[in-house]
C-alpha cells in the first residue's frame, strides 16, 4: 500500500548540515533569523524555552523533541531569559560542543540541536504538507536517532554523507509518526489521520496518472462534493485538485531529473498528450519541461 507520508519524506531529500551539543547555565539566549531551513532539538536534561516567531513559547524539558520543518526566526533561552539587548555568551568548548551563558554557573540544560536542508525542487510545496511545528515528548526512538546523527556528524567514517541522509530521512518520518496526526496543523499528516480522506490521499499518490475530478474523489470518499471539498481543504490545507496537481508535478519533476522521456511522463502523471502535459507544467512552474531539464543539467 502506498504511504504518502513516506513518499513526501523521500522526495524532500533531507541533507546534512549542522549538529551540535549545547549546554547552558544561568541566564542565556540565542537568536536565529532568516534561516528558512529545518531545525530540530532533543533535550537530554534540564529545560529551556523555544520561541518561534508568531507562536507562543514552548517550554522544553528532558525527553522532549521538537522539529520545525521551515524555521525563519526563533530564539532559545533559559526559562528566565536575559534582556534582549544583553550580549550573548557563547563558547565552543570542544568541536561541536557549545556552552551558553555564564561558564561559571552550573549546567542547567543539555540538548542536541541540528539544522539540515531539503534538497528538493519541490521543497516549497512539500513543506506546506507538513505540520508547522512537531513537538513530541518521551519518544526514545527520536532521541536515539538524534544521538546517532550527532555521532555520525562528529566521525569521519566511510559513506558518512549517505548515512546522514538516511538518518535524517528516518528522523523526519519518525517525528511525523509520533506527532499525532489529528491534532497537527492542516497538512498531509492531518489528512492521513482522517479515516475518510486517508484512502483518497493514498489513491492520489498510488496512481497519479488516474483521471480525477472533485466529483470522483468525493464519490470515492462516500461524501457529497461540497462536504468532501470543504473537509479536504480544512484538513489538508489546500483544495483537492490543487493537491492532486501539485503531487503530479512533483512526480513529473523527479522523473525529468531521471531523464525519463516526456511522452512517458505525460502518461504516468495523467495527461493525454505531451503537449497537454507541457502546458500544465509551464503553467505550474513558469517554464516548459525541456527548459527545466536544461536548467537542472547546468546546475
Amino acid at each position: 500500500m502506498t504511504d504518502p507520508v513516506a513518499e513526501v519524506a523521500a522526495l524532500l531529500k533531507p541533507t546534512p548540515s549542522v549538529s551540535k551539543v549545547v549546554t547552558g547555565g544561568g541566564q542565556w539566549l540565542v537568536e536565529r533569523t532568516d534561516l528558512g531551513s529545518p531545525f530540530y532539538c532533543a533535550v537530554v536534561e534540564g529545560d529551556c524555552l523555544l520561541t518561534i516567531a508568531g507562536r507562543d513559547p514552548l517550554e522544553l524539558t528532558a525527553g522532549d523533541f521538537v522539529l520545525v520543518p521551515e524555521a525563519f526566526s526563533f530564539t532559545m533561552s533559559s526559562l528566565e531569559p536575559p534582556p534582549r539587548e544583553t550580549l550573548a555568551q557563547r563558547l565552543e568548548t570542544s568541536p561541536g560542543v557549545f556552552r551558553l551563558g555564564d561558564p561559571d554557573t552550573p549546567v542547567s540544560i543539555r540538548a542536541i540541536v541540528g539544522h539540515c536542508s531539503f534538497n528538493s525542487d519541490q521543497r516549497e510545496l512539500l513543506v506546506t504538507l507538513l505540520p508547522e511545528v512537531i513537538h513530541v515528548r518521551g519518544e526514545e526512538r527520536l532521541a536515539l536517532l538524534v544521538r546517532m546523527i550527532n555521532d555520525e556528524t562528529r566521525a569521519d567514517r566511510t559513506a558518512r554523507e549517505m548515512v546522514l541522509r538516511h538518518l535524517l530521512e528516518l528522523l523526519l518520518i519518525e517525528a511525523l509518526r509520533s506527532s499525532g496526526g489529528a491534532v497537527a496543523s492542516p497538512g498531509l499528516l492531518r489528512g492521513m489521520a482522517d479515516p475518510q480522506l486517508a484512502p483518497t490521499l493514498r489513491r492520489i499518490h498510488e496512481d497519479p496518472g488516474r483521471v480525477v475530478t472533485v466529483e470522483t474523489l468525493a464519490k470515492d470518499a462516500a461524501m457529497s462534493r461540497s462536504t468532501f471539498f470543504d473537509r479536504f481543504r480544512r484538513e489538508v490545507g489546500v483544495a483537492p485538485m490543487e493537491y492532486a496537481t501539485g503531487w503530479r508535478m512533483a512526480i513529473a519533476k523527479e522523473l525529468l531529473r531521471k531523464d525519463v522521456a516526456t511522452t512517458e511522463i505525460a502518461q504516468r502523471v495523467g495527461y493525454g498528450s505531451t503537449s497537454a502535459f507541457s502546458v500544465a507544467f509551464s503553467r505550474h512552474f513558469g517554464m516548459p519541461p525541456g527548459a527545466y531539464v536544461r536548467e537542472t543539467a547546468d546546475a
